[in-house]
């Protein structure tokens, strides 16, 4: 009988190999887009990269191997936290992990936008100020996202394999270009820069920008079921893809300190950046190229995000803590094809809502730091799980040591709180303090609040009413 019922359950197929899963963690982890918005802030935040490197991603990388050892199976942070703490505690992990990602890839497609347009010429750049233009090729893009999707990874990972290929020709032409600045011409930058600034208030909100640029290792854990030979394949693919993000990170940041500065925007900065470096050394036509690698890069980095956390709506339908047929999966492709739709079109308002109010990157600021509050919650159930693994267990039952959980669990558990606390202090985009904290405060308390809705309300409300179809 039992037989019987997990074949009937719905299943997802293994496409997903390790060299896959290095280009997914590049892809997913490396985001050029919140770059410019960091080194924004100056030369300190080297120190804060180095610092969330050490105390944030390699606790991260031993957290999700030792649970997707644990817990293998579809569902990632919400199988891990629901297994540990316990249902709700699983459902609002894999709530927030879902929702940070309605605010997160409506910034990836107004990134998208800023970069794709210098395809077209340096002379064209302005068109992204055009809000015709901008909603249409945002939407066009999340659709065809989507799309690509449902059509499944075996298609999609695809986009999430061109994209990290595109990331990597698009750092070592940015990080190609800053070294000639810096050995032909020099740089303005001092060590002073490198200092803690009078003021550090801007520079405390880069800290958890910098923790949420730093994510992502966990999510094709997330696709645990889609991963071939997960056990074999997911530590060495975790170690490799963390090592060339974090190199990455650093030398990005670093080039853009020594050969532009800080006043960089924070949308159009990275191709602004490499379009003056390029014609400093009468390289000015790589622009063209450079601009059309980064915005495949910005296309995988929205189908891995969106591909990825639509696996968690996914298996809270089939939990009935949602609507059950957000568990349904397309006949022909395999795919959580109701997820990904739901999620287009929430992400498809958020876009819409980007081009009123506040100006572009304000909007783009706040969605961020609300994004990096909801998207580190998580993080701190993973890390809980260590600490509480290392605690009460005699004898490990899983990949590391007593001593090695409990420091990583630790270390990344503070790291993870200060984070979360220090995306409440506005970056220096923010033009009114109150509207800020409002949306911070406001958002956390609303999207948290849905989740106790949907977890005490509506999971406890759906068995009553299938009982009474039933006797009906």
């Amino acid at each position: 009988m039992s037989d019987q019922t997990t074949d009937k359950q719905p299943h997802l197929k293994r496409v997903l190999g390790r060299f896959d899963l290095v280009l997914l963690f590049v892809v997913a982890v490396f985001n050029l887009n919140v770059v410019p918005s960091i080194a924004a802030n100056g030369g300190v935040t080297v120190w804060l990269w180095i610092i969330s490197l050490l105390l944030f991603f390699w606790p991260q990388g031993i957290a999700v191997i030792e649970l997707a050892h644990r817990y293998p199976g579809e569902g990632g942070v919400y199988l891990w936290a629901k297994e540990v703490f316990g249902d709700f505690h699983g459902f609002l992990s894999g709530w927030c992990y879902w929702t940070n990602n309605m605010l997160y890839v409506p910034t990836v497609m107004l990134y998208f936008v800023g970069v794709s347009v210098f395809v077209l010429g340096p002379s064209h750049a302005a068109l992204a100020d055009n809000k015709s233009f901008a909603l249409t090729a945002s939407l066009a893009l999340l659709a065809l996202l989507t799309i690509l999707n449902i059509a499944g990874l075996g298609v999609g990972k695809w986009i999430n394999n061109f994209g990290a290929i595109g990331t990597f020709i698009a750092a070592a032409v940015l990080i190609g270009l800053g070294a000639v600045i810096w050995l032909r011409f020099g740089t303005a930058i001092t060590a002073g820069d490198f200092r803690v600034p009078a003021n550090p208030r801007f520079v405390l909100n880069s800290f958890g920008v910098i923790c949420f640029g730093l994510v992502g290792l966990e999510l094709a854990s997330v696709m645990g079921d889609e991963i071939r030979d997960p056990r074999r394949t997911l530590p060495g693919a975790v170690a490799w893809g963390g090592i060339l993000s974090g190199a990455l990170y650093l030398g990005a940041t670093l080039t853009l300190l020594i050969a532009v500065g800080k006043n960089v925007n924070v949308l159009q900065g990275i191709v602004q950046a490499v379009s003056h470096m390029a014609g400093r050394v009468g390289v000015a036509w790589i622009t063209v190229p450079f601009a059309l690698m980064l915005s495949l890069s910005i296309a995988g980095i929205g189908s891995a995000w969106m591909g990825g956390s639509a696996r968690i709506p996914f298996v809270a339908g089939l939990d009935s803590y949602m609507p059950s047929w957000l568990g349904k999966i397309h006949p022909r492709y395999a795919t959580p094809y109701a997820a990904l739709i739901v999620q287009a079109i929430v992400s498809a308002f958020l876009v819409i809502m980007n081009f009123f109010g506040a100006g572009v990157q304000e909007t783009f600021q706040k969605l961020l730091s609300l994004a990096v509050v909801l998207q580190l919650v998580p993080f701190v159930y993973m890390f809980g799980a260590l600490v509480r693994f290392s605690v009460i267990e005699s004898e490990p039952r899983g990949q590391y040591s007593r001593t090695t959980m409990f420091l990583a669990g630790t270390s990344g558990l503070l790291t993870t709180i200060l984070g979360i606390a220090l995306a409440f202090f506005p970056s220096q985009q923010i033009s009114s303090l109150w509207s800020y904290e409002f949306w911070m405060f406001g958002g956390t308390l609303f999207f948290i609040g849905l989740a106790v809705f949907f977890f005490f309300v509506y999971g406890r409300l759906r068995p009553r009413q299938l009982d009474s179809a039933r006797l009906s």
